[in-house]
């Protein structure tokens, strides 16, 4: 288990030096049962606060941000009125402020002495917190050990990133309790930090001393405002007239650029996230907060290098996308999606999860969004797991990118009963780029040059990109001039 930090020195860690303003009130111990006082009074001095929680704003790199941060030598971080209070006063000082929120919790839950009255106090934290999502703030969650009952269903599940640190238990119901009330050990590996992230709980699984540049990284994202850009834009030129299988095949070798070369090559600071939050996962698509030639955005992207036979894009996959649309919206971020898949999966496992259902979920969403949006049809473009991320109000496309309703050899067989005719059909079907330009599905192709490197037409995406948003904010501010 790693270190187990005080309240204290969390703040002095993350914060800059000096910046920290508290926010807390003594707490009033009048009334108070003498010997639950006396109880209190001996956590106090024990952990060297006045309550299981501290509050407060500071800087992290010259960004101002408000922080709650649990002390769990505090009666094991538990959670009273006082605190419950304390940290419902501090989430509506930051939304009244505009400040992006940062926790850090290490708790047991709800405290027992204070029994019902305290546990409902969790609901109004839960109120303040959406309320504060809702005005458009960032909320971010570190979990430290132990983060566990009340705490943990409420204010520790609601951030737009979620982290644990390493080893760290984190679960609804503590261990002991499980095990106390039915005789038998709660099944081990489960309420650990790595496993939530391996499963799609949280994001990420990021150590105290790691946690200003995570920070850092979310706010330059979700605070910072967009820059200029430096890629450089690739001329406009005429596009060749290729045939469709020529594209169809080159888009399919393994050394064409994907997603992880737009991010690696196109964009700084990016901030992967994980899972649905829901306790879903599927690799096969990429959420990330990122800076695309220097614009802010959320990138929901097909990573076909995780995609094979046998481990196609599930509805987990589209459960996940779905997740950076909703932030996107609701963080007030442009979208960026990248297509490139080979198809979505085709099982009877994908029916019964309701692999329809979530394609036409993320098109009804993309196609209801109020933020700037940018759709890039990086190569592959096939079926419903494509048509899934093209709805925007620009659409990209690279010169050999392609788009059809099923792969050329499916479309092949419907019409011809073999295979034979699947360049004819990717032909007859105009599924190239030029052809998505001419008849108005793309707006703007981006010309490859033969025998470029991955890293060299990403950065042309990428620029294309940067420059779609930077016309779009402008139009934006234009408009509401």
């Amino acid at each position: 288990m790693t270190r187990r930090w005080t309240a204290h020195e969390l703040l002095d860690l993350v914060l800059d030096a000096g910046t920290f303003v508290s926010w807390d009130s003594p707490v009033d111990l009048t009334g108070v049962d003498a010997g639950y006082r006396a109880v209190l009074e001996a956590a106090a001095e024990k952990a060297g606060t006045d309550e299981s929680v501290l509050t407060g704003r500071g800087e992290v790199h010259g960004r101002p941000v408000a922080v709650v941060v649990n002390e769990f030598r505090f009666l094991a971080g538990s959670i009273g009125r006082a605190a419950a209070d304390r940290i419902t006063a501090a989430v509506r000082r930051a939304t009244a402020e505009g400040l992006p929120l940062l926790a850090s919790t290490a708790s047991g839950g709800t405290r027992m002495q204070e029994g019902t009255p305290a546990f409902v106090r969790m609901v109004e934290i839960s109120r303040a917190l959406m309320d504060h999502r809702a005005a458009g703030l960032p909320y971010l969650v570190h979990l430290r050990h132990p983060t566990t009952g009340g705490v943990y269903a409420s204010w520790g599940s609601l951030g737009h990133v979620t982290v644990a640190e390493p080893g760290a238990l984190v679960g609804f119901l503590g261990p002991k309790v499980y095990e106390g009330l039915h005789g038998r050990p709660f099944r081990p590996g489960v309420q650990v930090a790595e496993n939530l992230a391996a499963v799609g709980v949280i994001d990420g699984v990021v150590a105290a001393e790691d946690l200003p540049a995570m920070v850092e990284a979310a706010l330059a994202v979700l605070v910072d405002p967009p820059g200029p850009g430096q890629l450089p834009a690739r001329p406009a030129q005429t596009i060749g007239d290729h045939a469709a299988w020529d594209s169809v095949e080159r888009t399919r070798r393994t050394d064409r650029a994907g997603v992880r070369d737009l991010l690696a090559h196109g964009a700084a600071g990016t901030l992967q996230l994980r899972g649905t939050d829901e306790g879903e996962r599927d690799s096969t698509v990429m959420v990330a907060l990122t800076r695309l030639d220097d614009q802010p955005c959320v990138v929901i992207g097909q990573d076909r290098s995780r995609q094979a036979p046998g481990h196609a894009m599930g509805p987990g996959a589209l459960r996940e996308a779905r997740r950076g649309m909703r932030l996107a919206e609701e963080l007030g971020l442009p979208l960026v999606s990248v297509i490139d898949t080979p198809g979505a999966e085709l099982s009877p496992d994908a029916e019964e999860r309701a692999i329809a259902g979530e394609i036409a979920r993320c098109i009804a969403t993309l196609t209801t969004m109020k933020v700037p949006t940018v759709s890039v049809i990086l190569g592959q473009g096939c079926g419903g797991g494509a048509l899934a991320f093209l709805p925007a109000r620009t659409v990209v496309a690279t010169e050999h990118a392609w788009l059809s309703p099923l792969p050329p050899e499916g479309a092949s067989i419907i019409v011809h009963g073999d295979v034979d005719h699947a360049a004819e059909m990717a032909s007859a079907q105009r599924v190239r780029a030029a052809d998505l330009l001419a008849d108005g599905v793309v707006q703007h192709v981006v010309p490859e040059v033969e025998g470029e490197t991955r890293a060299e037409l990403a950065v042309a995406v990428a620029a294309e990109v940067g420059a779609q948003l930077r016309r779009m904010t402008r139009a934006s501010v234009a408009h509401a001039s």
